[in-house]
């Protein structure tokens, strides 16, 4: 089945049948909410938020198809984004949950009025979707993914795992504002651990290896991933390319250790999209987004794959594997 066929099938089909479903309930109102993810519909990892995302609002007493329509688009392109964002707000939803910064600005772009959650979205601030985290403002508010600060722990794991490395590609996602901060920050923590970095635009695989083949050697490089949707929808791409260059990478979730990366260390991505549930509940209960302050994550996850770091020659710490929260045999 071809993706616009099942996006039609599940977006379409189900707009006709809301008549029948809204009938249906005998007198309660339906509450309708939109989805825009920035992935796929094949995609592993949004298939895993997506559902935390339903069981958060079932946790809620909000059951899809009883008193709840759910519409969904899936889309990993510029141009899909804009069409689906207009999509779903034409069917008026109550609320709409939008998946990483690339979703949010398709939705910007499109209305000022319906009221939206975002979830793993980087500067909601500095990407101009909310006035600040204490006070959203607008119809807008969510949940961040991490601190700035947090990128610097990045470099830290590089130079504990893999002691040799001297000099490190930062990749980076240029389309996106928090791009310049999370290299700033790797930047200045660079400068007192004898490291040098370079950032590289993340437009395409090929420049990256480019990249690589023009900065780095096996004997003393690395490679750090930072946080973005590129990265989401590069995942095994990104890490095929380090395996291929026998690099130790550090990056910023467990679903690229999971996918054979070497480390991560980040929050539960999974788990923002079970709190965007909430916020969403509440908005359905009478709350406005601007009342509901932007949450950052509470807890981290140190992620290691034993059997990547083997592959590598590396000897990971004890001390290391020890504080870890997942170690992949």
């Amino acid at each position: 089945m071809r993706r616009r066929d099942f996006v039609t099938l599940i977006g379409g089909g189900a707009a006709a049948a809301w008549p029948l479903l809204a009938r249906g309930q005998q007198g309660e109102r339906v509450r309708r909410i939109g989805v825009l993810m920035h992935v796929e519909v094949d995609d592993r990892e949004g298939q895993r938020r997506f559902s935390a995302f339903r069981q958060g609002l079932q946790q809620s007493g909000w059951i899809d198809g009883t008193n709840l329509h759910i519409d969904t688009r899936w889309g990993a392109n510029a141009p899909d984004r804009r069409r689906y964002a207009a999509e779903l707000v034409a069917l008026t939803p109550d609320v709409i949950l939008a998946s990483t910064t690339l979703a949010m600005v398709a939705l910007q772009q499109t209305t000022s009025t319906v009221p939206i959650v975002f979830a793993n979205v980087t500067d909601p601030v500095g990407a101009g979707f909310v006035e600040s985290l204490a006070q959203p403002g607008g119809n807008v508010t969510g949940f961040t993914t991490f601190e700035f600060s947090t990128s610097a722990k990045w470099l830290e794991l590089l130079k504990e795992i893999a002691p040799h490395v001297t000099r490190a590609i930062v990749i980076r996602d240029p389309a996106i504002a928090s791009a310049v901060s999370q290299f700033a920050v790797i930047q200045s923590a660079a400068h007192t651990s004898g490291l040098d970095v370079s950032p590289v635009g993340a437009r395409d695989p090929a420049e990256i290896e480019r990249a690589i083949t023009h900065f780095l050697r096996p004997i003393d490089g690395g490679l750090i991933v930072t946080a973005s949707a590129f990265g989401l929808a590069e995942r095994d791409t990104l890490v095929a390319i380090a395996a291929k260059y026998h690099l130790p990478a550090v990056y910023p979730f467990d679903y690229f250790v999971s996918g054979g990366g070497l480390v991560s260390f980040g929050p539960d991505s999974v788990n923002q999209y079970r709190q965007a549930a909430t916020y969403i509940d509440r908005i359905l209960r009478g709350e406005k987004p601007s009342e509901l302050p932007v949450q950052a994550p509470t807890k981290y996850k140190l992620a290691i794959n034993l059997k990547t770091a083997k592959a590598l020659g590396i000897d990971v710490p004890p001390s290391l594997i020890a504080r870890a929260d997942e170690v992949i045999e």
